[in-house]
């Protein structure tokens, strides 16, 4: 993703999630911190058949558990009540995740560091539209290339970031 930052954008992948997702039988992980990442490993090793890894560089804080264990297509309940869901597979998707979520809050808003085009957005918008139609807004990169810079500075320059993330929140739900 962009947060590789000052190496630019030979080293910054937007489009991964959406190649890698396309191939038959390719499972798509996305772990959100180190703690997720060390457990999706170890996940991944007892795993029969393709597996891809996606994670960054930078250090961010860990919020999951060290020892929670990490479930290949079961998505993450951050924190009940407030419908925060860490969808770390993205294929297979926890496709009944989505959709509790979706039907609990009527709305429905995606964050990634990918091109809007192929990742969680395209993922779950396709999971709604043939099963439960919600409005959705997407936080994620809008078909352009990356570009060199500090992490937090890309962050708020393709508006990636918790501003952003609460702006898409209030459209979704004024679309409800």
């Amino acid at each position: 993703g962009i947060t590789l930052g000052e190496d630019g954008a030979t080293h910054q992948t937007l489009e991964d999630i959406g190649m890698m997702k396309m191939l038959p039988n390719m499972t798509v992980i996305v772990p959100c911190d180190f703690n997720q990442t060390k457990a999706a490993t170890l996940a991944v090793a007892e795993h029969e058949g393709p597996v891809y890894l996606r994670f960054g560089r930078p250090k961010v804080a860990n919020f999951t558990p060290a020892d929670e264990p990490f479930v290949i297509g079961k998505a993450q309940m951050l924190q009940e009540g407030t419908d925060l869901i860490n969808i770390h597979t993205i294929k297979p998707l926890d496709v009944e995740a989505v959709l509790a979520s979706a039907k609990k809050t009527g709305c429905v808003v995606t964050a990634e560091e990918h091109q809007i085009n192929g990742g969680l957005f395209d993922s779950i918008s396709q999971v709604l539209s043939r099963n439960c139609p919600t409005p959705i807004e997407p936080v994620a990169v809008f078909d352009v290339y990356g570009q060199s810079g500090t992490p937090d500075e890309l962050m708020k320059h393709y508006h990636l970031d918790t501003d952003d993330i609460v702006e898409a929140a209030k459209r979704a739900v004024a679309r409800k």
